[in-house]
């Protein structure tokens, strides 16, 4: 009879108010779960990368997580994914030195690439000439630190791979119409994150954020983690809710039956 009457005012999980919260704690879960992914697949595009351009960036065989973006929001620093017909048929991943207006020149007083006459401090850069045994894009790359000047078209973009010796880039197109740069409309992603082998963000560059416009954003894929995370923590709470206490419960009987 008292646990009829226990079944009936929920104080084993089944009725009452907790199995009410459990419940709403489930369906938020999994509202924030799928909610989160959902959200991720339209903003991001995972992307294998094929060569070492970008090393030590990014490596080739890295997966990596690009913001889908319109080319009007690039901003200087950006790792971007792009298509040019006069570069090549398929997607290449580059960062963005200079954008319309801009004067990119190599090299400053110290060696350093300059952009509107300010030296850029690149600790993220490789430019030791590459090792034998790793692949080198075809054709051949300019040496770091070959001498250039190239004003920017509005509208256009300056790219250069981080292994600047190993990257078939802007500096290897400087003899073509626009001086080797892009439009920003051949842009169709910005990398956000590396996604394999290893979890990390894409951080921005802190030497361009002194420039006109700064630095761009980083996308919203700390938030949908988090909503995926916190999703998947309620659901597992609520789940667990209504066993848990049946199982508290039948040890509250068992101490008063056995003080009896």
């Amino acid at each position: 009879m008292g646990g009829t009457q226990a079944m009936r005012s929920g104080k084993d999980g089944h009725g009452g108010l907790g199995s009410v919260l459990s419940g709403i704690a489930v369906a938020i879960g999994f509202a924030l779960f799928l909610g989160g992914f959902v959200w991720g697949a339209l903003v991001y595009q995972p992307y294998t990368v094929p060569t070492d351009s970008m090393m030590p960036t990014v490596v080739p065989g890295d997966r990596v997580l690009a913001q889908r973006i319109d080319g009007g929001e690039v901003r200087r620093g950006d790792v971007v994914i792009f298509t040019d017909s006069m570069w090549s048929d398929s997607p290449m991943v580059k960062r963005v030195v200079g954008i319309g207006g801009d004067t990119v020149k190599c090299c400053g007083a110290g060696g350093e690439l300059t952009v509107n006459g300010t030296a850029l401090d690149e600790p993220y850069i490789d430019a030791t000439k590459p090792d034998s045994g790793l692949p080198t894009p075809p054709g051949q790359a300019p040496a770091p630190g070959t001498p250039f000047e190239v004003t920017v078209p509005e509208g256009n973009l300056f790219l250069m791979g981080d292994r600047r010796a190993a990257s078939l880039d802007s500096r290897a197109h400087l003899q073509e119409a626009g001086q080797g740069t892009v439009p920003r409309s051949t842009v169709s992603a910005r990398v956000d994150a590396l996604a394999w082998p290893s979890m990390k963000m894409l951080e921005r560059p802190a030497t361009y954020a002194g420039l006109p416009g700064g630095v761009s954003r980083p996308g919203p894929l700390r938030l949908q983690l988090a909503a995926v995370a916190v999703g998947a923590a309620l659901v597992v709470l609520g789940a667990a809710y209504g066993p848990l206490v049946r199982v508290l419960g039948r040890g509250r009987r068992r101490e008063r039956a056995g003080v009896r």
